[in-house]
Formats: C-alpha cells, sequence, structure tokens
C-alpha cells in the first residue's frame, strides 16, 4: 500500500542538489527488498585473495599485522588492473596541463589504484567482523592515505566499497579500493562549494548542525548515524563524526572501535531489513592540502547507498533522483531493525 504522503522536492545542502520523494511509486517502507541479494558466491578454489594465494594478486604495499612470521589479516596491496598508472615518470606530466589544439585538455593517468584485503577468509563479510576488527580496517585506510599525502601530486583521496556484482564488485572476497587522483573530482569540489554557502549564510558547519530527530538510527559515543534530510536514494544512511573534522586521516585511532561498531550496526540493519542487498559505501573527505579557510566547513563523513533502485533518463538528464521512501520513514523503519552483534 503506497503512502498517503503528497510527493515533496527537498533541496541536499550537502551535494547541492533537488530529490524527489514520490511515495506512490513504492510500497510500504518496510516490504522494500532487494529483488538481487548480493549473497556472494562464496567459490574460494580460485580466489586471488584467499590466505595462501597471495601469488596471484599484485605487489603488496603493506599487511596488519607486520610480523610476516605470523598470519595476515588485512592486506593492502596494488590494484591489478588498477584505472591510474603510478609510474613516477607520468608525474612530471602533470605540471602545467595544456590545452590541444582543440581547446580539450588532458592530464597523464598519474595515481594510485589500491586493494584493501579486509580479511584473509572468503566466506566472511565486512559486517562479520567485530568492532575492533573493522576498526583496524578503517586504521589501514588511514595509514594509506597519510602514505598517499607524500605525494605532492596528489589531491585527492577516495575510499570505497562495492558489495555485490550489481554495485561493481568483480570478486565476492570482502575488499575494499582507495584511489588517490592528481585532481579534485568536480563532485568533491561541489560538495565543498555547497557547504561553504551554508557556512557563509549560517556561520555554521553543515554536518555540525544536523538536527537528527527522526532522521536518527543510531548515536554512539563518537558518532551518529542517520537517513539525511534529501537521501537521494532509499534507505541511504551517513555516518557523521560528532567532532569537526576535515579529513578522515585525521580520525584519532581509539574512536575506530566505536565507528568500526556503527557501521557493522548500519550494514546489519541493511542486511537483515532489505535482504542482504547490495551496497556502496564511500568516505567523503576533503582535498589532502585543503586550504585553512576551508577546514571551518568542511566536516567528513561516510555514506552508504544500497542498491534498490535504477537511475534512468530523468534521473541522468536533470541530475535530480527520484526516492521512493521519505527519509523519516526509512530511518524509522532501520531504527526498529533489530540484530545480534
Amino acid at each position: 500500500m503506497a503512502s498517503s504522503r503528497n510527493p515533496e522536492i527537498r533541496k541536499d545542502t550537502v551535494f547541492n542538489r533537488w530529490v524527489i520523494f514520490s511515495p506512490a511509486r513504492a510500497k510500504r517502507p518496510s516490504d522494500f527488498k532487494s529483488k538481487s541479494p548480493a549473497n556472494p558466491n562464496n567459490n574460494a578454489s580460485k580466489c586471488p585473495f584467499c590466505a595462501g594465494n597471495e601469488h596471484e594478486c599484485a605487489p603488496e604495499i603493506f599487511r596488519i599485522p607486520r610480523d610476516f612470521t605470523s598470519d595476515w589479516k588485512i592486506r593492502v596491496i596494488e590494484n591489478l588492473y588498477p584505472a591510474l598508472s603510478r609510474d613516477e615518470r607520468q608525474q612530471q606530466q602533470l605540471q602545467n596541463p595544456k590545452p590541444n589544439a582543440h581547446n580539450q585538455c588532458t592530464l597523464s593517468g598519474f595515481g594510485f589504484h589500491d586493494v584493501v584485503i579486509e580479511t584473509p577468509t572468503h566466506t566472511v563479510q565486512l559486517f562479520d567482523l567485530s568492532a575492533t576488527e573493522i576498526g583496524e580496517v578503517l586504521l589501514a585506510y588511514k595509514e594509506r592515505i597519510k602514505q598517499l599525502e607524500c605525494h605532492e601530486s596528489i589531491k585527492y583521496v577516495q575510499v570505497f566499497k562495492n558489495y555485490g556484482a550489481s554495485a561493481g564488485a568483480s570478486l565476492s572476497h570482502s575488499h575494499s579500493q582507495i584511489i588517490a587522483l592528481p585532481i579534485i573530482p568536480p563532485s568533491v569540489s561541489i560538495r565543498l562549494d555547497s557547504m561553504k554557502e551554508y557556512f557563509d549564510r549560517t556561520g555554521k558547519c553543515s554536518l555540525c548542525e544536523i538536527q537528527p530527530e527522526e532522521l536518527l538510527i543510531k548515536q554512539s559515543t563518537h558518532f551518529i548515524s542517520v537517513v539525511p534530510f534529501a537521501a537521494s536514494f532509499p534507505f541511504e544512511i551517513w555516518i557523521i563524526p560528532n567532532d569537526h573534522l576535515s579529513h578522515f586521516h585525521e580520525l584519532d585511532d581509539e574512536k575506530t572501535v566505536d565507528f568500526g561498531g556503527l557501521l557493522k550496526l548500519m550494514l546489519l540493519k541493511l542486511s537483515r531489513q532489505l535482504n542482504d542487498p547490495p551496497f556502496n559505501f564511500m568516505i567523503h573527505t576533503s582535498p589532502l592540502h585543503a586550504g585553512v579557510s576551508q577546514l571551518p566547513y568542511s566536516h567528513w563523513f561516510l555514506q552508504i547507498v544500497p542498491q534498490l533502485t535504477t537511475s534512468a533518463g530523468f534521473e541522468m538528464a536533470t541530475g535530480c533522483n527520484i526516492n521512493p521512501v521519505f527519509p523519516e520513514d526509512a530511518a524509522k523503519v532501520l531504527r526498529e531493525v533489530n540484530v545480534l552483534m
């Protein structure tokens, strides 16, 4: 039975976009299930990410623990099929790019594309790990970002996870990815400009000012999880640090367990309520060498997007998503999902 609410158009003041909420296009929020659960094929016989198959992977960057006499828990490796080239010789071509005769601008494809193997066990997913173990994965992200920060040519580092084939995961073994870019992506610039506009108008950070109320799913000691007021996707979740921090890699090591526990809970709630949907999560942070003036309004957060709908012509033409589930309804459903940790 469709909601009796009227459609609304809401402004997302973080990503600077409009979202149409059209509940007539959906069933009850509690009935919203993934039609293609991610539940991956757990055939580990030829998986290069499994313990014992390290020789099938691209070179290792580091592992946790460091001691090679112990079994590893996390490995950070180069991507065997990278989107960018880490060849330092290409880095020189990044200086002063000039348009060609057709006024088209190109840069060399210098950058880094890494994989974080989150567990040595093929059948274990990220949400199966303990809060402490997920915290160790987060610390691996942090360490790798700090390494990449040493490269002056790298402007932005994107951490993301694809879970399920329809969400872009090419291997079912639990892993995430890190791509370091010599440019600041347009979506990042738009996000920061939008947050600056809010700050200039109010004198406050738009994420610090979030008043969860009906949008709150869970609050931990150092973080909150909410369905954003203008969620672009049904059951989208943001995990936001209470402390105002512009960069993810400024995260206090002691707070990673708290963050890991809340991330685990959110992923379990989505899995339980939505039939183990494919999902993506992305860490939205600030450019590595952000100016001091940017720090008051830039605030990092993690976004989780379950893959429940498909973008079509309207969305691609306008940049406006149609969300069939009001955020308040999605938050209420997720609050009420009981899971065992």
